[in-house]
C-alpha cells in the first residue's frame, strides 16, 4: 500500500523549497522511503502549527522572522499532543536539518533555532533474550504454523536475525539472488550503506530447508521471504508471529524480532567480541550506538555477582 500523501501548509516559495529539500534527502543523503516519510510528517506538523500560530500559511520570509519562542511554542504544543521526548528530539533534528538546508541555499537565515535545546531522549538500553531463550525461540518458531513451508520460513527468518544480527527490514528486503554463496553475504542497511556479515552453517541450512519447501517458483528477483499468498512478507506478520511465540514461551513483551538483533550483539560481546567488530557487523555509523551493549553486559555481570558472590548481600 503506497504511503498517504503528506500535505505541507506553505505558500508557493516555501513549497518549492520543501520539494527541493525532499529531493536532496533522497538523492544526496540517500534517505530511505521510511525516513523520508518520517521527516516529511515532522515538517508538515511544524508548518501546520505555524499556519495557526501566525494566522496564515508560512512563506520563506515568515521562517526568517521566527524567534526561539516560536519554536518552543511548537514543542509545547506537540508535548500537549502526547509526544514523548524521543519524538520531540527527532522533530527538532528534522527542523534543524531543514533550516540548515535553507541557509545553505541562501533561502532562509535564522539562527534562532540553534538557541532551542532539543529534549534529551530517554537513555534506552537494549533488552536482549538470554542465550537459552534465543535458542529456544528459534527452535519453537516452527510450531506456530500447520503449513510446513511457513513454519520453515519463520525458523529461517528468526535464525537469520539472530545469527547475523540483521534488522527486520534488512532481512525482508533480501531477494532470492542475495542468498549467501559462501560464509558471508552483503547486506544493504540504513542509508543504503553496505556491510559484509558472516553466515553461519545453521543459518544457511535453515534458509535451504525453507526454500526446499517453498511452493512458489525460484525467481531470483523475487523476495527471499514470502507471505502465505506468495507476495512479499509483511513486517506486521512477523511481529504477530513473535507475539504468538512470546505467549508460547512465556517471554516478556520486550521479546521482539529486533530483540534477536540485540541478542546477537550482546551475546557476541559476552563471548569476547570487540566493540569495533560488532559495530561493523551491526552497521552502526557511530560507535556510541554500539556501546549501549556494554551496559547490557555490565548489567548481566552485576546480576550474576549479586546472585552468586558470598559478600554481595553482606
Amino acid at each position: 500500500m503506497p504511503p498517504t500523501p503528506i500535505h505541507f501548509a506553505a505558500k508557493a516559495d516555501l513549497a518549492r523549497a520543501v520539494e527541493s529539500w525532499k529531493q536532496w534527502l533522497g538523492a544526496e543523503k540517500r534517505a530511505s522511503g521510511h525516513t523520508l516519510d518520517g521527516y516529511g510528517r515532522d515538517l508538515a506538523a511544524f508548518l501546520s502549527f505555524l499556519t495557526a500560530h501566525l494566522g496564515a500559511e508560512p512563506d520563506l520570509a515568515a521562517l526568517t522572522g521566527l524567534g526561539a519562542g516560536d519554536f518552543r511554542a511548537f514543542l509545547a504544543r506537540r508535548t500537549e499532543d502526547g509526544l514523548g521526548r524521543s519524538s520531540l528530539a527527532r522533530l527538532m533534528s528534522t527542523l534543524r536539518g531543514f533550516f540548515k538546508f535553507l541557509d545553505r541555499h541562501g533561502l532562509v537565515h535564522n539562527p534562532a533555532i540553534t538557541a532551542v535545546k532539543s529534549p534529551r531522549p530517554p537513555k534506552s538500553v537494549p533488552k536482549p533474550l538470554a542465550p537459552d531463550e534465543a535458542l529456544e525461540a528459534l527452535a519453537s518458531a516452527g510450531e506456530l504454523h500447520d503449513e510446513p513451508w511457513l513454519a520453515a520460513r519463520d525458523v529461517a527468518l528468526f535464525t537469520l536475525l539472530y545469527g547475523a544480527g540483521l534488522r527486520l527490514g534488512e532481512a525482508l528486503s533480501l531477494l532470492r539472488c542475495d542468498l549467501p554463496r559462501g560464509d558471508t553475504m552483503v547486506i544493504t542497511g540504513k542509508g543504503n550503506k553496505q556491510r559484509v556479515v558472516p553466515v553461519l552453517p545453521v543459518v544457511r541450512d535453515a534458509i535451504a530447508d525453507y526454500l526446499k519447501r517453498l511452493p512458489y517458483p525460484a525467481d531470483p528477483d523475487m523476495p527471499l521471504f514470502l507471505g502465505a499468498r506468495g507476495g512479499p512478507l509483511n513486517p506486521g506478520v512477523v511481529q504477530r508471529q513473535m507475539r504468538r511465540l512470546r505467549l508460547l514461551m512465556g517471554l516478556p513483551d520486550t521479546a521482539t524480532p529486533h530483540a534477536l538483533r540485540h541478542s546477537f550483539a550482546t551475546h557476541l560481546l559476552a563471548g569476547g567480541g570487540d566493540l569495533r567488530t560488532i559495530q561493523e557487523l551491526l552497521g552502526h555509523s557511530s560507535l556510541s550506538t554500539t556501546q549501549r551493549y556494554t551496559e547490557v553486559d555490565s548489567a548481566r555481570l552485576t546480576r550474576v555477582y549479586q546472585g552468586a558472590h558470598p559478600r554481595a548481600k553482606a
